[in-house]
């Protein structure tokens, strides 16, 4: 049974948690703001029609509050915007790349079809993923990963993306809201998502690179549990975010921490423990694993609709604004 010691591992907060989610909340600012320049360089001057945006206003729910520029939105990625696990996929594409070996795929096999299984992260389960990620990427070049992290998104990614959280995550762009990832994978693949989704920007694990080229260290540590916490609660500093008007979004009870640090937490897509403690709590739930309607409390209009238009008007309206 010692092969499967990392079922049981407990984590608290530590200095390492505390470095990779300040190291995690410096990454997101730095591309966010790279990708901003971007759109804004490529958007120029084009502006909304005034009747259409009056129109939309008179149907904006209570929830987000529209033009609160001191809220944010904090969405987990696998199994709350994503099926599976994005190291995972991530992996399925540099194997076809031929970046690792036959029995190196077996392994994030392995650990893929526990996380569906499971229905759930642990820390032991995360690290061991990400230790064998490390190995892999040790010694190739930043910009070659993300070029390749492009095209993976587009094979192995993009369908798997859950259209209910995408329109939450939209609605938050809507209301003139910044909408982060946060997530235990790197921050390279994370920004590739959250750039593909039109979102504001990624919080990820941040693997150590010199002169461009990966080492095969990480800084800090996996940013997952209490990581994540030290990431929102560092970029919420840095961008002057009051955190009792944000929003945070995820399926698993590792990521208490970061749901309790907001005024508005989500349980989405829930496993067993993040369920039980949500209803508690009083937090608001929603699953789309399945058609039935799932026990819901307090779910805002946004959540509702986005569960019936799924994925397409999320696409449209990302066409209309991106961030």
């Amino acid at each position: 049974m010692a092969a499967f010691g990392w079922l049981s591992r407990r984590r608290r907060a530590t200095a390492r948690s505390v470095a990779a989610g300040e190291a995690a909340a410096e990454a997101a600012r730095k591309t966010s703001q790279e990708l901003e320049h971007a759109e804004a360089a490529r958007a120029g001057d084009v502006t909304a029609d005034a009747g259409a945006k009056a129109a939309k206003e008179d149907e904006e729910p209570d929830f987000p509050v529209h033009g609160d520029v001191h809220a944010a939105a904090f969405f987990d990625l696998d199994n709350t915007i994503m099926q599976g696990a994005a190291l995972y996929h991530f992996g399925r594409g540099l194997y076809k790349r031929k970046f690792f070996r036959t029995r190196d795929l077996a392994r994030f096999a392995w650990q893929q079809a526990y996380f569906r299984l499971a229905g759930a992260e642990h820390s032991g389960h995360m690290e061991d993923a990400q230790s064998s990620a490390l190995s892999i990427v040790q010694g190739h070049r930043v910009a070659d990963l993300m070029e390749m992290g492009e095209e993976i998104y587009d094979e192995y990614m993009a369908e798997r993306i859950w259209p209910g959280t995408r329109a939450l995550a939209q609605a938050h762009l809507d209301a003139g809201q910044k909408v982060w990832l946060v997530t235990a994978a790197p921050v390279e693949t994370a920004t590739i998502i959250a750039r593909r989704l039109g979102l504001t920007g990624a919080l990820g694990t941040v693997a150590e690179s010199v002169g461009g080229v990966y080492t095969g260290r990480l800084v800090g540590e996996v940013l997952h549990g209490p990581a994540k916490a030290e990431a929102v609660r560092a970029l919420a500093a840095a961008e002057t975010l009051e955190l009792s008007r944000c929003a945070a979004y995820s399926d698993s009870a590792n990521d208490i921490p970061m749901l309790s640090l907001v005024g508005h937490p989500y349980a989405i897509n829930p496993d067993a423990r993040l369920r039980r403690h949500a209803r508690e709590h009083g937090w608001r739930l929603r699953d789309y694993r399945t058609g039935r309607k799932a026990a819901k409390v307090g779910i805002p209009a946004a959540a509702g609709v986005g569960a019936v238009a799924g994925g397409a008007a999320a696409a449209a309206a990302l066409q209309r604004r991106r961030r």
